[in-house]
């Protein structure tokens, strides 16, 4: 009986959008994930489709992440950015000529080059182009929580988790006119036992899960982690494959720490004088990751030599193989599981090996990482052993019977939350819970308000989302970017009080009026959701 493998990318950005400043920082992480990652992923699915290639592909995409690629603003600095990256490509490729360094130069220069001739096709429509892929087939699209809240977190809340996730797919289809998805990504895969009947109160089919998530399932899946099984909600539950995970995600066995691959830390912008640069750097002289990267990882120590791009894509299509036949050898030692679904009780489920991955893995940390999928899909397409599907698609054809309940866990380092919930990011959860507070007792007294009230209600609501978002944690426990972290941190947490505190105020002065607009100018998120379809997302009758 052949077996099924789904893999599974997550698109997830922070929400950044900073007009105040000409050229902000943060803001290139949206700009870098386009230009390495998602234009790439785009050409992986129109190269398959030329080839009539069938390998379904499941994408999960962050409001946040549709939010930012729909904004106007961030959208012409992109092409700036495009535009200033081009410029010292050509430079940097000038300088390398008869240097061990050449190859890889020239290859910047036409991934930046081919990258704008993309963005021209598509009319720099990514979620456009997304849709299209995803109507013909080739794509199912997921949503995840409104600002990719750490759920678990929000236990003492629970108002929060259900408006994280009913806003959640709400902005998904007003940001891109699809209806609302069947399936959810948990966003850091985080799961605790009552999530899944908020899921299943907002029309959440499926889900994935951690593995040991069902290892430490009550009763244990009679099937492991094989097959998915339904929570006592009803969700439908899959597992991340572990093998899938360590052979791509293993910071000392994965993929991505082969010698031959491109070296992440080192970069142009660290390793050339400033003059160079032109302009590239950050306040103050500061250096800053252009993502003009020219070493290999070749091995531990500080020492890189050039990256040869042949070598690298040759080996990515060795590990692509490779990647294909161990699913194929996984496959055939699982067999087929009882408690399977369709048609029967008792008719065997073939088995599914679920593989989750961040998209920006692909391209970004893991230059080679697009090459590396193309050519697994395509081994998969042929393989006959390994099919490749769908999350939706599969559970169409076998739905789960059996029911177990889940363990709390995450797909974060050490299984649990302490990395989003320890004494690194404990900081955070103070503030978000007292923004809550303030902003739940505005809505009580003010639901359904016009005018001034009714703005400031909604906007205290895009506040307390912001204040909730996952990245902010993870900045402050990973130790990275924690300055910009707590700023975010503090500021929408005290956003969120002060107009909480402005929707319950009937003599509000022109001030307060003049600061409410120039905020809704500043973070216009979900500025497509007023009124009821903000402020019923909290209740737990609709």
């Amino acid at each position: 009986m052949p077996g099924y493998v789904a893999l599974v990318l997550h698109a997830h950005l922070p929400y950044v959008r900073h007009p105040e400043h000409a050229r902000s920082l943060e803001e290139r992480w949206l700009f870098e994930a386009l230009w390495e990652c998602y234009l790439p992923l785009l050409g992986v699915l129109d190269r398959l489709a030329a080839d009539r290639v069938v390998a379904p592909l499941t994408l999960s995409v962050s409001p946040p992440l549709l939010a930012m690629l729909r904004d106007e603003l961030l959208l012409r600095r992109f092409e700036d950015h495009l535009r200033r990256l081009t410029a010292l490509a050509a430079r940097v490729e000038a300088r390398s000529v008869g240097s061990g360094f050449a190859a890889a130069a020239a290859l910047y220069r036409a991934r930046l080059a081919g990258a704008a001739s993309a963005w021209a096709a598509l009319g720099g429509d990514v979620p456009g182009a997304l849709l299209r892929h995803a109507a013909a087939g080739r794509v199912e699209l997921l949503t995840t929580a409104a600002t990719h809240a750490y759920l678990p977190g929000l236990l003492p809340t629970p108002a929060s988790i259900r408006a994280q996730i009913r806003l959640g797919r709400r902005a998904f289809a007003a940001l891109t006119g699809a209806p609302e998805p069947r399936g959810f990504w948990l966003p850091e895969c985080a799961y605790a036992p009552g999530i899944d009947a908020e899921l299943a109160a907002a029309g959440v089919r499926f889900t994935v899960l951690d593995a040991h998530a069902l290892a430490l399932a009550a009763p244990a899946p009679s099937a492991g982690a094989s097959v998915p099984v339904r929570s006592p909600a009803g969700v439908a539950c899959f597992a991340r494959d572990r093998d899938s995970a360590r052979e791509v995600w293993s910071r000392d066995a994965g993929y991505p720490g082969h010698p031959v691959y491109r070296e992440f830390y080192r970069d142009v912008g660290l390793d050339l004088p400033e003059r160079e640069l032109d302009g590239e750097i950050g306040p103050g002289g500061a250096r800053l990751m252009t993502g003009l990267k020219l070493h290999r990882v070749t091995g531990p120590g500080p020492d890189k030599a050039p990256y040869d791009p042949a070598r690298a894509s040759a080996q990515a299509r060795v590990h692509a193989a490779a990647f294909v036949a161990r699913r194929e050898a996984a496959l055939e030692s699982i067999g087929g599981a009882p408690w399977a679904g369709a048609p029967g009780r008792g008719a065997p489920a073939p088995p599914i090996l679920v593989a989750p991955y961040d998209a920006e893995l692909f391209g970004h940390f893991w230059l080679e990482g697009p090459e590396f999928l193309e050519h697994a899909l395509r081994g998969l397409a042929a393989s006959g052993r390994a099919v490749p599907i769908a999350l939706g698609a599969y559970l169409e054809r076998h739905p789960p019977a059996e029911v177990v309940a889940p363990a709390a866990s995450t797909w974060g380092e050490g299984g649990y939350g302490a990395f989003w919930t320890g004494p690194s990011a404990a900081r955070l959860w103070r503030h978000a819970h007292h923004a809550e507070r303030a902003v739940l007792g505005a809505l009580s007294r003010c639901r359904g308000a016009g005018g001034l009230p009714g703005r400031a209600l909604d906007q205290a609501i895009r506040e307390l989302l912001l204040l909730q978002s996952s990245d902010w944690a993870f900045m402050m426990s990973a130790g990275d970017m924690v300055p910009y972290a707590e700023a975010r941190t503090r500021a929408h947490a005290a956003r969120a009080r002060r107009l909480a505190g402005l929707a319950q105020d009937p003599s509000a002065a022109p001030a307060d009026v003049a600061w409410l607009d120039a905020l809704c100018a500043l973070d216009p998120f979900l500025a497509e959701l007023t009124g009821p379809a903000l402020q019923d997302a909290f209740d737990p009758w609709r």
